[in-house]
């Protein structure tokens, strides 16, 4: 995740102070890691001080005075740019997964019990990633299906990986 491009995108949709940026930053794209107040007012400044957004007014606070931020032309180009740009297909075929599988069996190690130890954290959090489907938003349920079809690629590989175990520990052993 992009913080300062989804910051930049946020403010593309309408100016907003600190505070406001960092909820809808929570509100949409969090989920389970909060944005640090103080990583949202450090990259507001960078974003200024690389003139992709600039100061708008300032209002008197309760505590110190709150900077509304506006996005400037150029701030919007690069959203734009990002926007458009396709994402990096996933997975990297330098898994970590497949790292310790192939790890433990140069070692000599039960990587069928790894496997087995994963496929139970995997089907743990596809349970709770079940859950919030069903009682989450709509932002959620598209969220959790979007780590539920990732996880069940992962299960996939686990099972084809578990058949193929012989095989692969004679290769790389040799």
């Amino acid at each position: 995740m992009s913080v300062p491009l989804t910051l930049l995108g946020l403010l593309e949709r309408k100016p907003g102070h600190g505070y406001d940026l960092k909820r809808d930053y929570d509100t949409f794209f969090s989920r389970g890691k909060p944005l640090p107040f103080g990583q949202v007012y450090a990259t507001l400044g960078r974003l200024a001080r690389d003139g992709k957004v600039v100061i708008g007014d300032v209002e008197p606070g309760v505590g110190p005075d709150r900077k509304r931020y506006v996005i400037t032309d150029a701030g919007a180009t690069e959203v734009d740019t990002w926007l458009t740009e396709p994402v990096e297909a996933e997975p990297h075929l330098q898994a970590v997964l497949f790292t310790k599988v192939v790890l433990a069996l140069m070692l000599d190690r039960p990587a069928e019990d790894y496997l087995d130890t994963q496929r139970g954290v995997h089907l743990r959090r596809m349970k709770e990633l079940t859950e919030l489907k069903r009682t989450g938003t709509l932002v959620d349920a598209m969220l959790a299906d979007h780590g539920l079809f990732h996880l069940e690629a992962d299960l996939h590989w686990i099972d084809v990986t578990v058949a193929r175990l012989d095989a692969l520990r004679q290769v790389v052993r040799a």
